[in-house]
């Protein structure tokens, strides 16, 4: 239930607190300020359209906070977890900010929000009920919730929504395959054909590169054997010239060189290292020279498969190092088309099932809903002469979807019919009610359906448009009734009205040095005596006015 409205900066308010209670809440004042301090505060919170206009003069922006318990709202509670907004606590706050460049930002539990997502938690939390924008009632997924709250059946729709999304996943999956049927046919053909040419071509791990590098080594033999020779002659067999006798002759020189000096011992330890690595490098170019053979042969060997390995790389697009990777991912995807056709089978088998736990958990549900339909149409009329809506006929109607097909809340679709004259068939609320009675059709439907609601607070903005005497008093008892199961802030100009509620928060304006604030303010029992009597009689209030003021209280106490 909404605990708290926080206001700044808002069309005539600097700032504002107003605390609500369980019960109803009357919103009385000499203007329409309460509407405009409430609803369209709440409307905001809740993600509605705002326009800048909303911001007061002078101010950069507008605040509006909304605080919720949610003890009694277990939906808006489980979209809070599902949605990553839970607090870990049993309250929750709306924060929406509106700058006077037109930028809005929402705020959840105190983590940015989209509108959309205000939207759809303030659905749970409050349902508002006016001439404008708030009609839900004109909704008719408005009307299967209620018909389903009213007949208890929350349960079996939950389980038929989700039985009809695991029907419709495997469908489309089934129809994917079969659609792909004959593509899969040739595709299976054309994968066996090129596995069938890798497998023969038997690429082993790691053999391109292997083989690269023995066809650059055997492509180049000659040059490689021609230059290792010279580079044997170089180190050490030349007769006129090679680095290892000439090594060997400056270390002579600095061995036999008497009082050297220490730059030339170190060139001497320098120079017999050198030495060594020389005979050394003589040593590995003399191996090579022994174990190197020239292979004509080896070589067309290697240049074949290194030919037969490009071909096949081209043929598949792709390095000749990725061939054996390819190999691979064809070998899987034709083993997984083998596999469509027992796929397809347990599929179909699957969608058999799910499609006969669906019709009988649907067809339960539709004959639930039959048999609470006639008797939620029934309650609802029952309700209607006491609203002056003598005569009026309400119709609940289930229609079957096209073609008996499946939907994820049942069978059929349910939209609330409504005849507001005597003789006039039934027809669908937007093109019947007008803006006072769609308030009072909406009121007689919350009373009954209130037991089961969902939703823990109502607003009622001006339901007494429209009647007076003896109906508005039936209206305050309505009232008052729906707001012992639950929360009820009703903005009224009736006495009667205003007389019944449980609380009583009157709306004032006061002009000062050329600024209009506005302003909300709990009455105590003597308070609204005097305001009750100020509906009755003007702005001037007598001891007649008074006495009646008092009756009416005294009477909107007793039962309807």
């Amino acid at each position: 239930m909404l605990i708290a409205l926080t206001v700044k900066n808002f069309t005539l308010v600097e700032h504002l607190e107003v605390d609500f209670s369980l019960g109803m809440t009357a919103l009385t004042g000499e203007t329409g300020a309460g509407k405009s301090l409430v609803i369209d505060a709440l409307a905001m919170a809740l993600g509605d359209r705002a326009d800048t206009d909303r911001i007061r003069r002078g101010a950069e922006r507008a605040e509006v906070s909304a605080m919720f318990d949610l003890k009694i709202a277990p939906r808006a509670t489980e979209w809070l977890q599902n949605n990553d907004f839970d607090n870990n606590s049993e309250e929750c706050l709306l924060r929406r900010l509106l700058t006077s460049e037109g930028r809005s930002r929402g705020y959840i539990n105190g983590q940015s929000a989209t509108m959309q997502q205000l939207r759809d938690l303030g659905e749970m939390l409050i349902d508002i009920h006016s001439q404008h924008e708030h009609q839900s009632l004109l909704r008719r997924e408005v009307h299967r919730h209620i018909l389903d709250d009213f007949a208890g059946c929350a349960t079996m729709v939950a389980e038929t929504k989700q039985l009809y999304q695991q029907w419709a996943s495997i469908k489309e999956q089934l129809q994917q395959l079969e659609n792909s049927s004959d593509e899969l046919t040739a595709q299976r053909d054309l994968l066996r054909f090129q596995v069938e040419e890798l497998n023969q071509l038997g690429l082993s791990d790691g053999e391109y590169t292997t083989l690269e590098q023995e066809q650059q080594l055997l492509a180049n033999a000659d040059a490689i054997l021609h230059d290792s020779h010279i580079l044997l002659q170089l180190c050490s067999e030349a007769e006129t010239f090679n680095l290892q006798s000439t090594l060997s002759k400056a270390l002579h020189v600095l061995q036999d060189m008497p009082n050297k000096p220490i730059p030339l011992e170190e060139a001497e330890k320098l120079l017999g290292s050198a030495l060594i690595e020389v005979e050394e490098a003589g040593r590995e170019i003399q191996h090579h020279l022994d174990s190197f053979e020239l292979d004509p042969e080896r070589l067309q060997q290697v240049e074949e498969r290194l030919s037969a390995i490009y071909q096949l790389a081209r043929k598949h697009r792709v390095g000749p190092e990725a061939l054996e990777q390819k190999h691979a991912e064809l070998n899987q995807v034709l083993n997984a088309i083998n596999g469509g056709e027992d796929e397809i089978n347990a599929l179909q088998h699957q969608l058999e099932l799910l499609a006969a736990n669906y019709s009988t958990l649907a067809n339960a549900l539709t004959a639930k809903r039959t048999s609470a339909a006639k008797q939620l149409a029934s309650a609802i009329e029952e309700q209607f002469s006491s609203l002056s809506m003598i005569g009026a006929k309400f119709s609940v109607e289930l229609s079957p979807l096209p073609d008996h097909s499946f939907g994820a809340h049942g069978k059929e679709t349910v939209e609330f019919l409504i005849s507001t004259n005597p003789g006039e068939p039934v027809k669908p609320l937007a093109k019947i009610a007008s803006g006072g009675e769609l308030s009072r059709i909406s009121l007689a439907i919350q009373v009954i359906a209130a037991q089961n609601s969902s939703i823990p607070t109502m607003i009622f903005d001006e339901v007494d448009v429209g009647i007076g005497g003896a109906t508005a008093e039936v209206v305050g008892k309505l009232l008052r009734k729906l707001g012992d199961r639950g929360q009820v802030i009703c903005v009224t100009h009736q006495p009667q009205v205003a007389a019944s509620a449980h609380h009583h928060l009157l709306v004032s304006k006061m002009t000062k040095q050329h600024t209009t604030q506005s302003h909300i303010k709990p009455l105590s029992e003597t308070g609204r005596t005097n305001e009750i009597a100020r509906m009755l009689g003007g702005s001037t209030v007598t001891d007649t006015t008074l006495s009646h003021a008092k009756e009416l209280l005294g009477l909107a106490r007793q039962p309807l």
